[in-house]
């Protein structure tokens, strides 16, 4: 728990805790609870209650990613390899650790030195205090900030913890910091949310979450007061803190709805926002939001790509991957995974172009793995040369219809994270004397980060 330096500290005001050190959650906390006329006993009880906020710390991933954070929030410039952050970006603002009292004026002191205000904010954070994320969030809206959910993997510190002593003073030397990006289990927790909400712009890729529950309040009273007396305070200060919470979500242009199930979701649970509300609520709006293509550093290590498509008027939205393996040093294997089309159809055929004469085709007859659909093919080297020197990529589905016709409908993904992921997979690939390795039957297609077990009771 915090408490304040001092009761007359609180007098002027309670600080504003949210739901600290933790995985997936808006910080949803009490704001000031004094009101302009109060009775006198309830002036007796404030100067004689240490208000107390509960942190909800929501366990991260591991043991080692739980420590992953810094004890306040720090800002630094970051510089990466080129198109790190989209096409043509290669420079971003790192905005990571604990939301702490003197956050709004440090990251205030930063921007002004930043004159390029469309240069993206990565945000990575378990949350903190509420009233300077408030303060932070207008900055934001007063800047039109792009603002992404993303880990800054400085490259100094990859033998460290990204958060140890010799890590955060590279990253807080006032320098450019050489790192990396990845959007993979980033976090924007408890009051970061309110800080995401601000940008203008917000993008929270379909590998990252948000989470959202509400808050509680606790007291500890010296004094002879009834249970009724402290039940009312409590109820004061809660029902404070909900319209100022209201007030905040809706100004920031995002629906009321989101307040509406932030009420509804226990403190002691989380509830982590769908694709589905992350459109409806208006907090990222895109149709078919994607990750870049990235290496991953399994047993048989391949490339991955995650892409969420809109359906229809964004009611639901259909998770896709697509997983590229090196068979040996001249031919790849692309294997396209998807949720199963609910409303059936005629038989389908999947293809993948890199411009107009270069394509994969997957076939007729993908193999069904629970709720998902497994297409799968070989790449011809002259086709991977296509996909890697193309800007994007287009995905075809073309529909048997009942009069024999053939229905096509396509959409678009970018090779982001392409060129640099495939030099790397190539250093893991056999021979091409040696027989290609099995293809993974562990499919782990499941795009959104595991989320463990809320405690049972938020540490103190």
């Amino acid at each position: 728990m915090a408490s304040s330096p001092s009761l007359a500290h609180q007098v002027r005001g309670a600080a504003i805790k949210g739901c600290g050190g933790g995985r997936h959650s808006l910080a949803l906390a009490i704001a000031s609870i004094i009101p302009l006329i109060m009775p006198v006993m309830m002036l007796r009880l404030l100067l004689l209650a240490a208000l107390l906020l509960a942190h909800d710390e929501v366990r991260a991933e591991t043991p080692a990613e739980k420590a992953g954070f810094p004890s306040r929030l720090i800002i630094y410039n970051a510089k990466g390899p080129a198109n790190s952050c989209g096409p043509g970006c290669d420079r971003w603002i790192a905005l990571e650790g604990q939301v702490d009292e003197g956050a709004a004026a440090r990251v205030s002191r930063f921007l002004r030195d930043v004159k390029d205000t469309r240069r993206p904010i990565y945000l990575h954070s378990p949350g903190g205090s509420v009233r300077p994320s408030y303060v932070i969030a207008r900055l934001l809206r007063s800047r039109k900030a792009v603002a992404r959910i993303g880990r800054t993997i400085a490259t100094a510190c990859a033998g460290g913890t990204q958060v140890d002593a010799a890590c955060l003073k590279v990253k807080t030397a006032g320098g450019e910091v050489e790192a990396e990006l990845t959007t993979r289990n980033a976090m924007c927790n408890s009051a970061c949310g309110y800080l995401f909400l601000g940008a203008t712009t917000r993008e929270v890729a379909p590998d990252a979450a948000i989470a959202v529950h509400n808050s509680r309040l606790t007291l500890q009273v010296r004094g002879p007061f009834s249970a009724q007396q402290i039940a009312d305070f409590k109820q004061a200060g809660m029902a404070r803190a909900d319209r100022e919470r209201a007030a905040f979500v809706v100004s920031m242009g995002i629906s009321r709805n989101l307040d509406d199930l932030i009420k509804t979701v226990k403190f002691e649970s989380l509830h982590v926002l769908t694709r589905t509300e992350l459109y409806r609520f208006g907090i990222d709006t895109r149709p078919l939001p994607e990750t870049a293509w990235t290496l991953e550093a399994a047993q048989r290590p391949y490339i991955r790509k995650i892409a969420a498509a809109k359906q229809g008027d964004g009611a639901s939205f259909r998770t896709m991957e697509w997983r590229l393996f090196c068979e040996n040093k001249d031919r790849a294997r692309l294997m396209f995974v998807r949720e199963s089309d609910q409303a059936g159809g005629g038989p389908k055929t999947m293809m993948l172009m890199a411009g107009s004469d270069k394509s994969v085709a997957f076939g007729k007859y993908p193999a069904h793995v629970g709720k998902y659909e497994v297409w799968s093919d070989v790449v011809a080297p002259d086709a991977m040369q296509a996909m890697l020197a193309a800007p994007s990529l287009q995905m075809g589905e073309g529909t048997l219809g009942a009069e024999g016709k053939t229905k096509l409908a396509t959409f678009d993904i970018d090779t982001l994270g392409l060129g640099t992921s495939w030099t790397q997979l190539l250093a893991s690939c056999p021979a091409n004397t040696a027989p290609p390795a099995a293809a993974t039957s562990n499919l782990n297609i499941n795009a959104a980060p595991a989320i463990p077990a809320a405690p049972a009771s938020p540490p103190k």
